[in-house]
C-alpha cells in the first residue's frame, strides 16, 4: 500500500473520530437538557385514575348495579413476529370461540396496535396468563356490570363506553355516581411496563357515592314477569306498569315491556331503551272519569245516589253521538263510575265550569312535569281554557283531547286515594357513601292538597264499588279488598281514531279502606282483547296476588310507631277554608321544600318544626336518637332546642298536630 493511500485512509478515520466526538459532545453537554426533556416525556407520563363508580341498590339493600375491573389485551405488531401470529391466533380462538381466521386478519397489519380483545372478565384472562410475548400487553378497564340483567333496565339506565352515564338513574346522578378522579406520575419502560410510579405527584381518586332506591327487587321482578306474560296473553305490542306507595310518592316498581339489557345496550332499538313510562303520552280514556267526578264531588255538584237518565247507551251531543258499551237507561252517579258510562260523565261535567274543572285537573298534576328524578320525562298535554272548542270539556271528561303519561296518572291516582295529597313521585331514598354510612336521605315532598279529605274518602268508596259491581270486576281478589277504575281509549294514528287499536288500562289500590299501594297497568294494542277490564285488569289482578304472597301481613295492618301509637296520618292532614268552586287551589301555609336532602352527620340537634311526622322520625333515627311522638301530622314542638349537642342517651318528646299545607293557584 502506498504512503498516499494510506495518509488519506488516516485522515478519514481522524475525521469521522472528529465528528463522533462533537456529535457526542453536541448530544451529551450542548443539547443534554432538550434530550434529556424528551426521553422523559416519551416514559413519564402524568395519568388519570378512574374513580370507582358507585354502587345501586334496592330499598332492601339488595346490590343491582357494580363495578368489574375487566382486561383489555392490545398487540403491538411491529414487535410481532410472523412465526408467532398463527399460534397467538390459535390461542384467542380457543378461549374466545371465534375463528382462527377472524384473529389471524385482525393481526395481519405490520405497523400499529390492535385490540384483540376488550373487556376479559378476570377469570377468563387467567387462562391466558401463561402467553410469554412482549409485544401482547393488557390493561385493566372498568366495566358496569347490571346484575339481573333487563330488570329495571328503565329505572337504572347504562353507562357508554367512556362510562359516563347515559339513561336512567345512571344519567341523573352522574355527579354523585361517578366520584372524583385522581392523578398518578408513572414512569415506564420501552415495553408500557411501569418502572415507578411518584408518591409525591399522587392524587387519590375519591369514590363515587352509592344510591339506595325506593324501588323493591321482588315487585319490580313481579311487575315485569306479569306485565310480559300478559302482553304474551293478549298479543300486545308494548306494555307498561308501575307501582306507587300513595302515601309518600314512593315509586316501588316501574317497568316498560319490551326492555333492554344495560350489560348490553348497544344491541337494542331507542324505543326499547326509552322510558316509555315517563317520554310517551296517550289519551287516558275512562280512567280519567276518576278526576271529572273527583272535581264535582269536591265543589258539590253532584251526590253518589243522584240519578242521571243515560240515554240507553246513545247520546246525541250537539253534532256527535257519545256512545256507552253498556245500555242503560238510568245510573246513580256512582253507577257512572262502576259501567264507566262516557254519557253519565259528560251530562255531569256540564255542571262545572270550564276554569273551575281546567284547575282542578292542573291541580291533580296533569299538562306539568312530576319532577321524577329520572332523565326525559315530558309534561304531557292539558290545553288551556281558552283553547277549548265546544266539545273539548266534554271528551276530556272520559279521558279524550288530553294526554297524560303513565306516571302522572298513577301519581294522581295516589293523591286520589291518600287523603286528597298530591305527592312529588321520587325514585332515590338515600345516599350513602362507600362504606355504606348515610350521607343523606330523600324525604317524601307533599305538593298540594287537591280534594278535601272526605272527597277522597268517597271516591275511594265508588272505586272500591267499581270493581267488586263495575267493570274491574276481574281485578277483583279474594285475598284483599281491591279499588280501582279501567281504561279504554282508541290510538289516534294519522288523524284519525283507530277501530282496531287500542290502549287498554287499569289503576288499582289496595287495601281498599286504607290504600297502600296504588298499580298501573297500561297495554298498547292488544290483539285478542280491548277493553281494559279484560286485559290490563286480569294482569293488575295478578301482580298484587303475588305480592300479596310475600307480603301480605304488611298490607294487613297499618304500620306503627314507637311501638304504642298508630300514627293514623303519616305525613299531612290538610283542611281548607274555601268555597265550594275555588276549593282545589284555595289552600293555606304551603311551605315548598327547599332540601330534598337531610343531613345525617350532624352531632347538633336539627329544627324539627315544620316537619312531617315521619320525616322527624327519620332524621331521629338517623341520629341514633330515641324519642316519644305525641299526636300526628307536623312537628310543632321539641323537648330538647334545635343547635344542643347531642346525647345518645336522651328521649326526645315531639308534639305534633293537624297542618294545613300551602300550594300555588295554578292555571
Amino acid at each position: 500500500m502506498s504512503n498516499s493511500r494510506a495518509l488519506l485512509i488516516i485522515l478519514i478515520v481522524i475525521l469521522l473520530f472528529t465528528g463522533l466526538v462533537f456529535k457526542l459532545v453536541d448530544i451529551q453537554i450542548i443539547k443534554s437538557d432538550n434530550y434529556k426533556y424528551y426521553a422523559q416525556k416519551q416514559h413519564t407520563k402524568l395519568e388519570k385514575v378512574k374513580a370507582e363508580r358507585g354502587f345501586i341498590f334496592d330499598r332492601n339493600n339488595v346490590l343491582l348495579v357494580y363495578n368489574r375491573n375487566d382486561i383489555t389485551y392490545y398487540l403491538d405488531l411491529r414487535m410481532t413476529p410472523d412465526r408467532k401470529k398463527y399460534s397467538l391466533a390459535n390461542r384467542f380462538s380457543s378461549v374466545f370461540g371465534k375463528s382462527s381466521s377472524y384473529y389471524s386478519k385482525l393481526i395481519q397489519p405490520n405497523d400499529k396496535t390492535v385490540v384483540i380483545a376488550r373487556k376479559v372478565p378476570i377469570e377468563i384472562a387467567q387462562k391466558l396468563k401463561d402467553i410469554k410475548l412482549k409485544s401482547l400487553f393488557t390493561i385493566e378497564e372498568p366495566t358496569r356490570v347490571y346484575q339481573y340483567g333487563s330488570l329495571a333496565s328503565h329505572i337504572l339506565g347504562y353507562v357508554n363506553s367512556e362510562f359516563v352515564g347515559t339513561n336512567g338513574i345512571d344519567k341523573y346522578y352522574e355527579d354523585v355516581l361517578n366520584g372524583e378522579e385522581g392523578m398518578r406520575l408513572v414512569e415506564r419502560d420501552a415495553m408500557g411496563g411501569i418502572i415507578t410510579i411518584s408518591d409525591t405527584e399522587t392524587k387519590t381518586a375519591v369514590p363515587g357515592d352509592n344510591l339506595v332506591l325506593t324501588i323493591d327487587k321482588n315487585y319490580q321482578s313481579i311487575l315485569e314477569d306479569e306485565l310480559r306474560s300478559g302482553i304474551e296473553t293478549y298479543k300486545g305490542q308494548s306494555g307498561t306498569g308501575i307501582i306507587m306507595d300513595p302515601n309518600t310518592g314512593e315509586i316501588l316498581a316501574l317497568a316498560n315491556i319490551a326492555d333492554y339489557d344495560p350489560n348490553n345496550y348497544g344491541k337494542y332499538s331507542d324505543y326499547q331503551r326509552k322510558d316509555r313510562a315517563i317520554t310517551d303520552t296517550y289519551e287516558p280514556g275512562s280512567t280519567f272519569k276518576t278526576f271529572s267526578l273527583a272535581a264535582l264531588l269536591d265543589v258539590g255538584k253532584c251526590k253518589e245516589n243522584d240519578l242521571i237518565y243515560v240515554e240507553n247507551g246513545k247520546y246525541k251531543f250537539k253534532n256527535t253521538y257519545i256512545r256507552d258499551t253498556h245500555k242503560n237507561t238510568y245510573l246513580t252517579v256512582s253507577g257512572v263510575l262502576e259501567e264507566s258510562s262516557n254519557i253519565g260523565i259528560a251530562k255531569l261535567i256540564q255542571k262545572i265550569d270550564n276554569d273551575t274543572y281546567y284547575k282542578y285537573l292542573r291541580g291533580f298534576g296533569f299538562g306539568n312535569y312530576t319532577s321524577i328524578t329520572l332523565p326525559g320525562e315530558v309534561t304531557g298535554k292539558l290545553k288551556k281554557p281558552n283553547q277549548w272548542s265546544e266539545y273539548t270539556k266534554t271528551f276530556m271528561s272520559f279521558g279524550y283531547e288530553v294526554s297524560v303519561t303513565p306516571l302522572q296518572l298513577i301519581t294522581a291516582y295516589s293523591a286520589v286515594v291518600n287523603g286528597g295529597i298530591l305527592f312529588e313521585p321520587h325514585i332515590l331514598k338515600y345516599i350513602t357513601d362507600k362504606s355504606g354510612n348515610i350521607k343523606s336521605v330523600v324525604p317524601s315532598n307533599p305538593i298540594r292538597r287537591v280534594i278535601s279529605e272526605e272527597t277522597s274518602k268517597r271516591l275511594t268508596k265508588i272505586l272500591h264499588e267499581a270493581v267488586s259491581k263495575g267493570t274491574g270486576s276481574q281485578a277483583e281478589s279474594e285475598i284483599i279488598s281491591v279499588g280501582g277504575k279501567t281504561g279504554t281509549s282508541q290510538k289516534y294514528i294519522d288523524g284519525n281514531y283507530s277501530k282496531q287499536d287500542y290502549n287498554t288500562s287499569f289503576v288499582g289500590f289496595f287495601p281498599a279502606d286504607n290504600p297502600q299501594l296504588v298499580c298501573l297497568v297500561l297495554v298498547n294494542s292488544p290483539q285478542v282483547e280491548k277493553y281494559g277490564g279484560k286485559v290490563a285488569a286480569p294482569i293488575f289482578k295478578k301482580i298484587i296476588e303475588r305480592i300479596l304472597e310475600i307480603d301480605l301481613k304488611k298490607y294487613q295492618q297499618p304500620e306503627r310507631y314507637d311501638g304504642n301509637e298508630i300514627l293514623e296520618d303519616q305525613f299531612v292532614t290538610a283542611k281548607l277554608n274555601s268555597t265550594e268552586d275555588n276549593k282545589v287551589m284555595k289552600t293555606k301555609n304551603v311551605q315548598p321544600v327547599k332540601n330534598k336532602f337531610v343531613d345525617a352527620k350532624s352531632n347538633l340537634m336539627p329544627d324539627l318544626k315544620g316537619l312531617s311526622a315521619k320525616d322527624a322520625i327519620v332524621k331521629l333515627s338517623l341520629l341514633g336518637l330515641k324519642y316519644n311522638i305525641n299526636g300526628s301530622g307536623v312537628v310543632t314542638s321539641q323537648s330538647i332546642k334545635p343547635g344542643e349537642k347531642i346525647n345518645p342517651n336522651h328521649v326526645i318528646k315531639i308534639s305534633c298536630s293537624e297542618a294545613i299545607i300551602k300550594g300555588a293557584n295554578i292555571y
